[in-house]
């Protein structure tokens, strides 16, 4: 089962995974990819992890970890 404190590592993961730069759906999609199940088990983070992932991204950014490029999250 994933929590909301999950989602910063598993945004930066996705993002290295896809080259080090994709836009917010390619993101969603891949995580949805591979964290599904656990997504789906996971009560009511079923319901926000989209929206969470962008705070979670949001809170990357502010620790330098992650910028913005256009349309893209780029990982540093």
């Amino acid at each position: 089962m994933l929590k909301r404190s999950d989602l910063p590592q598993i945004v930066l993961d996705t993002v290295k995974s896809l080259g080090g730069e994709a836009t917010v759906v390619e993101v969603a999609k891949t995580i949805w990819a591979k964290h599904e199940r656990d997504l789906r088990a996971s009560s009511d983070l079923f319901y926000t992890w989209q929206y969470d992932m962008r705070w979670a991204a949001q809170s990357l950014r502010d620790r330098g970890l992650l910028t913005r490029s256009g349309k893209k999250w780029a990982a540093k």
